[in-house]
């Protein structure tokens, strides 16, 4: 037998949470294959098999359990048959491909939890494009799915009679009562922290997205077919934020104690949502990077946070922050400082409205921004100057080029 023990995520952290089993008891397992899903109160990880073989679990979904402990065994020495019951007379026959696949946990194989809701929702596993590993379905990919439309008038009755009686019965008086997990425990109280401990303030702005628009609609198949990736709005954001942050540090610092920090460098956080949470994975040196480097790294974090496989370091010491609510279609916010940082950056929707120029009402695609910082260290004139700023660079983007 081989012990698999939960293994040190961080320095701080001296429990975790089993968040799910990605295996069943007694399953058999390879090397190096994710078994179990853990919860810190930082991030979510994966623990993986340390050798091949049957596994047996020893501790049980949403059970804390200390770091070191041994939460489940891998007999090595059993083979993959060794559970099945040997068929006397029946002829050997040949395995579908489709069946060989599922077996083996490879292409569109579901977690079971990604399984449970996908048996919820009425959605064929073989219709959802996996994204964890070699294609294998997670549970946010579960969630992000949907059934296919019904095909049959007849079908289509039975499916409203049945929504109609969901409606009727899905509101009661009873309540469902869950733990708190550990990632939503700190996302708690560093919220309230940050409410409680900063002078916190918002300045408001607008921006016509018009010359950004312009320019992914001009370059965007030239931009993917040399880079391999789509040019999107962040990494815009992020490029104007960095050369704004040059020209006001304390945007960018933070308060130590008795000592203002300020950082030559952007490593801009970026807020991701996850069905875990909300996460903050940090682009470090953003400042150096190009568009297209800034894209590759926003999918590649946040497709590790939304998999839960992000590490503690990646979400720790970010110096500014962006959080895009525009995606959830939010108009407008005040989002709360990213502690121990001084300003979070809000997006929002992109909505055409009727806007004043050369004195001619015209429409364009405005988007509005909110800027929250802490009035400690950052007085009304920077944090004022420093939006304006973005919003210049982003109606002009040239100006990123020339750095001005």
């Amino acid at each position: 037998m081989v012990d698999v023990k939960v293994p040190s995520v961080g320095e701080s952290i001296s429990e975790v949470t089993i968040a799910s089993w990605l295996k069943k008891d007694g399953d058999m397992v390879k090397l190096d294959e994710p078994i179990c899903s853990i919860e810190s109160d930082k991030a979510t990880l994966e623990i993986s098999a340390p050798k091949a073989g049957k596994l047996k679990i020893l501790s049980q979904e949403g059970e804390t359990v200390a770091i070191g402990t041994k939460v489940a065994e891998v007999d090595e020495t059993a083979s993959a048959g060794a559970s099945a019951a040997p068929v006397a007379s029946a002829p050997a026959t040949k395995a579908e491909p489709k069946q060989e696949t599922k077996a083996s946990g490879d292409k569109n194989f579901p977690s079971p939890s990604a399984a449970k809701i996908l048996a919820e929702k009425g959605v064929d596993s073989a219709s959802v494009q996996g994204s964890g590993k070699d294609g294998r379905i997670t549970k946010a990919d579960a969630l992000s799915s949907s059934a296919a439309p019904v095909a049959s008038a007849e079908a289509s009755s039975d499916l409203k009679s049945l929504a109609q009686q969901t409606i009727s019965s899905s509101f009661s008086r009873e309540i469902r009562r869950e733990k708190m997990s550990g990632l939503r425990k700190t996302i708690a109280n560093r919220l309230v922290t940050a409410k409680n401990t900063t002078a916190m303030l918002t300045t408001f702005n607008e921006v016509d997205m018009s010359a950004v628009m312009e320019i992914r609609k001009k370059y965007k198949d030239a931009f993917k077919e040399k880079h391999g990736v789509g040019l999107g709005f962040m990494s815009f954001f992020t490029k104007a934020c960095t050369a704004a942050l040059k020209q006001f540090p304390a945007v960018n610092g933070m308060i130590d104690g008795t000592d203002l920090v300020y950082h030559n460098y952007a490593d801009v956080g970026v807020a991701v949502s996850t069905p875990r949470g909300l996460v903050v994975p940090v682009i470090r040196n953003a400042e150096s990077m190009s568009l297209a480097q800034i894209e590759l790294k926003i999918i590649e974090l946040a497709t590790r946070a939304r998999d839960g496989k992000l590490t503690i370091d990646e979400m720790q010491n970010g110096t500014f922050t962006i959080t895009n609510g525009g995606i959830f279609g939010s108009m407008l916010s005040t989002p709360i400082i990213n502690i121990p940082q001084s300003a979070i950056l809000g997006m929002h929707n992109i909505v055409e409205r009727p806007v004043a120029v050369n004195g001619q009402v015209v429409i364009r695609p405005i988007m509005y921004l909110a800027l929250s910082y802490d009035h400690r260290i950052i007085d009304g004139r920077e944090s004022v100057s420093f939006l304006k700023a973005v919003k210049e660079m982003l109606e002009d983007p040239s100006r990123l080029l020339l750095d001005l």
